[in-house]
């Protein structure tokens, strides 16, 4: 079963709850689609880690327009911390993400409006097996030893962990599992803590 090969793609169809037919109110949808996207450039030799900044390694073209996008973000910038760059164009990244999506034949994706009055857009996936096929990458990663492990399915599972997406993996996965998620964290490379650290802080601001 194939799958979208850029890892935003994968983490926006693993938000998809089938269940309601929609992403989960309270998701931290766009945080995670752009730390999936940061990872995409490091785990492909695009971006490097320079005292927990994100750099530039000498540009290569990037066939994917989102992921180009962000390298033109990050190279119009002043040298950021990696959690400054999850935090930074999320809704943006997200609307990108969901037409990459339809435009690739992963789903239809609809405008519609909330009481005929509130412009919203519905996604749906054309092929759920495709949703199956990364849960069961995401749950194989789990299992099989770190060094067979590709380093873009153990992105998805720090993706997931640092995200609280609980429809993939819950609190009771998470902590059973708590030794390998850090493991596989660590194989991603500096993305995932700092998606969590953009979600406490977001959490952190909201309470206060």
């Amino acid at each position: 079963m194939s799958v979208p090969g850029s890892l935003a793609q994968r983490m926006f169809l693993l938000a998809h709850d089938p269940d309601k037919g929609r992403v989960r109110v309270g998701t931290n949808l766009g945080a995670m689609i752009r730390a999936a996207a940061l990872t995409d450039l490091y785990l492909n030799g695009h971006l490097t880690d320079e005292r927990g900044r994100a750099a530039l390694a000498p540009r290569r073209p990037v066939a994917d327009p989102v992921l180009n996008a962000l390298l033109d973000e990050i190279e119009g910038s002043r040298p950021r911390k990696w959690q400054s760059w999850v935090d930074r164009r999320q809704h943006a990244t997200v609307v990108a993400v969901r037409a990459q999506l339809g435009a690739g034949g992963w789903a239809r994706v609809e405008p519609y409006r909330i009481l005929g009055i509130f412009p919203a857009t519905r996604v749906t996936p054309r092929d759920p097996r495709v949703r199956k096929e990364l849960l069961r990458r995401v749950r194989a990663a789990l299992k099989e030893p770190v060094g067979r492990v590709e380093p873009a399915d153990a992105a998805l599972v720090a993706i997931v962990s640092a995200g609280d997406l609980g429809l993939v993996l819950d609190r009771k996965a998470r902590r059973e599992a708590k030794r390998r998620i850090q493991e596989l964290t660590d194989l991603s490379g500096p993305v995932g803590p700092a998606l969590r650290k953009s979600i406490e802080a977001s959490a952190a601001g909201a309470a206060g």
